[in-house]
Parts: structure tokens; C-alpha cells; sequence
């Protein structure tokens, strides 16, 4: 195989955990756009000369009316990610569109400068890194990742006042983890989960982002 069918191949995969990650995290994404077949991908997205069409592939989706459930999804051009790039292509354009969330999707890690850049964004804006080789596979289908629901604030509130506890007080889960981050948990949300016993009967512990 080729290098430029390795990257189509490879880039296809990543999308599709992309969009499953969003429809997860409960943005409207058409089931077909998920089960897209590889030579529909080919022909929707790639250029010639067996190149991923990058900019095509941007992605915008929503849970509703409200501009803050609204997210974009960015594939940069080029190896490396770096400050003039995000400020660029990513920062106007959600700044432009009034869009408070957005995932950037890079082949390599961005630069050390990208990573401050982001860090001080992210007072105002909520943006997320991923490589493609973490999305490659969808890690959450693993048979040992258990289903995990984020809970919004009235439910959170709820489960809080039935147990009569601090959400501090609940067992933690990083936000670096990579689960939390596959359902971009932030700091201060509580994750409820589903697992099985041995009996194959279903209980559910609560974490909270830390």
C-alpha cells in the first residue's frame, strides 16, 4: 500500500472516531455520515494524487438552538500544528461564528508554542487537541471500557441531593484520561458509568472531573 492510501486509510478511520466521539457527547450526527464506506470517503474528500482533502473534511454540529452547544471540528493542513495556524484557521473562525468549542484533529503533536497558545485560549474558549493516531481506533469499543454519561447540571444536582454528599466527595477521573478526554469531561463535571458484575447485571458508580 502506498503511502498516500496509508494516509487515506488512516485519515478515514479518524473521522469516523470523530464522529462517533461527537454523537457520544450528544451533537447531531447522521448515522450515515459514521457508516460512510471508504470509496465514498475517497471520492468525497480526496484530491488527486491520493491526497486528503484536509479543509473538506471540517465539521460543524449541534445539540440545539443555544451557540453553546454548538462545536467545530478542525483538520489543519500540513505535519505540524503551530500558533499562526490556530490563530488563523481555528480562533477567527469560531470568534466569527460565535462558537465557544472545537476539537483540532493533527497528524503530529503541535508545537510547544501551540500547546501555551491553547492553554491560555482555553480561559475563553474550550479547545481540544488530539492526534490522529489517537483516534485511529475508537477506544471506547474496547470490551473492557465501560459506558460513560456525562451528567448535566440538573442532574448533577440531583444525584448530589439523593446521596447527600459534596461532588468533591465522589471518586475522581482525571480529565487527561483518555475516556474523559474521548467525552471531554472538564474539570468539575460528574461522569456516571455503567458496568457489569460478574453476573453480567449492571450497576453505576459516579466520577467526578478533577
Amino acid at each position: 500500500m502506498s503511502e498516500g492510501e496509508d494516509e487515506i486509510t488512516r485519515v478515514f478511520k479518524v473521522r469516523r472516531t470523530v464522529l462517533q466521539m461527537l454523537k457520544d457527547r450528544g451533537y447531531n450526527i447522521e448515522e450515515s455520515d459514521i457508516e460512510l464506506k471508504r470509496e465514498d470517503f475517497v471520492q468525497n474528500f480526496c484530491k488527486a494524487m491520493n491526497k486528503v482533502n484536509k479543509e473538506a473534511l471540517f465539521v460543524k454540529a449541534d445539540k440545539g438552538p443555544n451557540p453553546d452547544d454548538k462545536i467545530y471540528v478542525f483538520y489543519p493542513e500540513g505535519p505540524k500544528v503551530g500558533v499562526p495556524i490556530i490563530k488563523k484557521d481555528v480562533v477567527m473562525k469560531m470568534r466569527d461564528d460565535k462558537v465557544n468549542r472545537g476539537i483540532i484533529v493533527v497528524p503530529q503533536p503541535i508545537t510547544g508554542a501551540a500547546k501555551n497558545a491553547i492553554i491560555e485560549l482555553n480561559k475563553i474558549l474550550t479547545i481540544e487537541v488530539f492526534e490522529e493516531a489517537e483516534l485511529v481506533t475508537n477506544i471506547t469499543e474496547h470490551k473492557l471500557i465501560n459506558k460513560y454519561y456525562v451528567l448535566d447540571n440538573q442532574a448533577k444536582k440531583e444525584l448530589l441531593q439523593k446521596y447527600t454528599v459534596q461532588d468533591t466527595q465522589l471518586p475522581r477521573i482525571l480529565v487527561s484520561d483518555p475516556v474523559a478526554r474521548y467525552y471531554g469531561l472538564k474539570r468539575g463535571q460528574v461522569v456516571k458509568i455503567r458496568r457489569s458484575d460478574a453476573t453480567s447485571l449492571d450497576y453505576y458508580t459516579y466520577r467526578y472531573a478533577v
